[in-house]
């Protein structure tokens, strides 16, 4: 195994992807092909209505030289989720497991050594050549999961500052756990006009003071005793990662606590606590400040603070197979 993850995140292809698009909506057999440009008609209904969804997880070089693909079984099951609500050819889970496992096993030469990983980036676009569909769904559809060798997401020892927006969301409400590029797009504008006032690294979403998400990751709570994050609902990203991290503090023994999040809470927490973004990019990233209302509130000393690296380090020892996966979250390729 080998391979560079020195480049920005994202941006470094590993040389073959796997394809599998829908005929009578069917999906066809999965297909391992070079990298490159799709053969897409002008048409097709994800570039004019939206109906578009990915996913994105990692496959990881063991100290035992075995590559692993971490959770692939969740992120199917989210991918399925998306196309449902966009009305997409729902894949089965067995096309979308094997996509993945494809994808990893053509680009093993390329998988980085740890602290590294193999990034991948599957993507559902509706392919119905149809301009005037903006009132029907798509009948047929493409899949393609795309690698990138990759290192971290959020470079650099300190901690992120996140400005808290508290009127705008991050997305639209029914569509928030549904991984989709428009999603994204809605953040953009915020993030950068944060990053211009405030040297803000992400935006922590608040609408009304309901504390949600950023646009990169989930948000938690964490000291010595508890993990905290809002309870599920409809309005954001179910994220692996998230759920990974609770199963784990669960079994460090911290008590795990999901529910609603005050902007007041978080803000007083920053004084004797610490905070993190958790995400399949994200890892679990620290918090060093927050800006609210133009007020920089550090966090602890602005660092990664012990309960932090401890949960990070358990959830890594897994992924590179440094610990026992008690959860079967794992699958070596």
């Amino acid at each position: 195994m080998s391979g560079s993850a020195t480049s920005a995140f994202g941006t470094v292809m590993a040389p073959r992807m796997v394809v599998a698009a829908t005929r009578d909506g069917i999906y066809e057999d999965v297909r391992v092909v070079a990298t490159g440009p799709l053969d897409l008609h002008p048409a097709s209904h994800a570039l004019h209505y939206g109906s578009t969804c990915f996913e994105g997880l990692k496959a990881h070089a063991g100290v035992d030289d075995k590559v692993r693909l971490f959770r692939p079984d969740r992120h199917a099951e989210r991918l399925r989720a998306s196309a449902a609500l966009l009305s997409l050819p729902v894949p089965p889970v067995e096309t979308v497991a094997q996509a993945l496992r494809e994808a990893v096993s053509a680009n093993l030469d390329v998988v980085p050594a740890s602290p590294g990983a193999l990034y991948l980036r599957p993507v559902l676009l509706g392919t119905d050549p149809n301009i005037g569909a903006a009132a029907a769904p798509s009948t047929e559809a493409l899949l393609y999961v795309l690698a990138s060798p990759v290192g971290d997401y959020f470079r650099g020892d300190g901690g992120l500052t996140l400005a808290i927006e508290t009127e705008l969301p991050r997305t639209t409400p029914q569509f928030g756990q549904v991984k989709c590029g428009a999603n994204y797009a809605m953040a953009l504008g915020v993030t950068r006009r944060a990053r211009a006032e405030h040297g803000a690294d992400q935006v922590l979403f608040a609408p009304g003071g309901d504390v949600q998400e950023t646009g990169a990751a989930n948000f938690v709570l964490i000291d010595d005793r508890r993990v905290v994050t809002k309870a599920l609902d409809g309005s954001f990203l179910h994220g692996v990662t998230r759920d990974s991290i609770l199963t784990l503090a669960r079994d460090l023994g911290y008590a795990v606590e999901e529910r609603d999040l005050p902007i007041d809470e978080v803000l007083a927490w920053a004084e004797h606590g610490e905070a993190a973004l958790a995400g399949t990019a994200a890892v679990l990233a620290p918090v060093g400040a927050f800006v609210h209302q133009g007020r920089r509130v550090a966090v602890g000393d602005g660092a990664m603070g012990p309960n932090t690296a401890r949960l990070r380090r358990a959830l890594l020892a897994i992924q590179r197979g440094e610990a026992a996966d008690p959860h079967g979250w794992t699958q070596p390729v």
